[in-house]
């Protein structure tokens, strides 16, 4: 099967998105957002995540799950909505596009119908990029400003980003990327052209050629059907 360009676009885009979303799921659920590692016992090792805290000691992990909503910061309140939303969005853009790329063939959908649910995908898929690189930016920029504030006493120990936190960068980008060449794949479609099946029966030409081996052209009239 040979892939147009556009073909090729879609494939790729779905493979980013897919990619992005998978990605994004894994973050919600690591709890590597914030780790915090202390110099009085340097083999005790705190993880914070949007629903639990776990303690690492001598390469054994005890996770405790986050009870209240209301208890945690704001911004670990926020990024909880905003995660799911955007593995909503992200799977509802991905069923979307799949419907309306090339490697979906039905020939009940029409090529213009095709181009929408693409574009609406597409579009869906850069959604749920801003869906997850807000939460984990604004996640990483509360660390900061705790990291650095001189209120707190240095004996204190500071939190530190976590590998989840790269990784949710790194979703938010595949999904940016995949949603981006879904839109650019819809831009490329040609304007839609009925097909056979959808025109009316042809009519019967109103002239035709009285003799092939005579150059010249004859007006025949149409037969009628006669009735009783």
């Amino acid at each position: 099967m040979a892939w147009s360009l556009q073909g090729k676009a879609q494939l790729g885009g779905l493979l980013l998105c897919l990619l992005g979303w998978v990605c994004s799921c894994v973050t919600t659920v690591l709890p590597q957002w914030k780790t915090l590692n202390l110099e009085l016992n340097e083999m005790e090792t705190w993880a914070m995540g949007l629903w639990e805290v776990c303690v690492n000691q001598e390469e054994v992990a005890v996770c405790k799950a986050l009870e209240s909503f209301l208890s945690l910061p704001q911004e670990l309140r926020v990024s909880r909505i905003l995660m799911v939303a955007s593995h909503g969005l992200g799977l509802l853009g991905l069923l979307l596009s799949g419907c309306g790329s090339e490697c979906f063939q039905f020939h009940r959908i029409r090529w213009v119908f095709k181009r929408q649910l693409c574009l609406l995908g597409g579009t869906l898929e850069v959604s749920a990029s801003a869906a997850t690189l807000f939460p984990v930016s604004w996640v990483a920029h509360a660390t900061i400003q705790d990291f650095w504030d001189n209120s707190i006493p240095e004996i204190v120990p500071r939190w530190e980003f976590g590998d989840a936190l790269y990784l949710g960068w790194a979703a938010g980008i595949f999904l940016a990327l995949g949603g981006s060449l879904l839109i650019f794949s819809a831009c490329l479609g040609k304007e839609d052209v009925p097909s056979l099946r959808m025109a009316g029966p042809m009519a019967p030409p109103l002239c035709a050629p009285a003799d092939e081996s005579n150059d010249a052209f004859y007006l025949t009239p149409r037969p009628r059907n006669l009735f009783i």
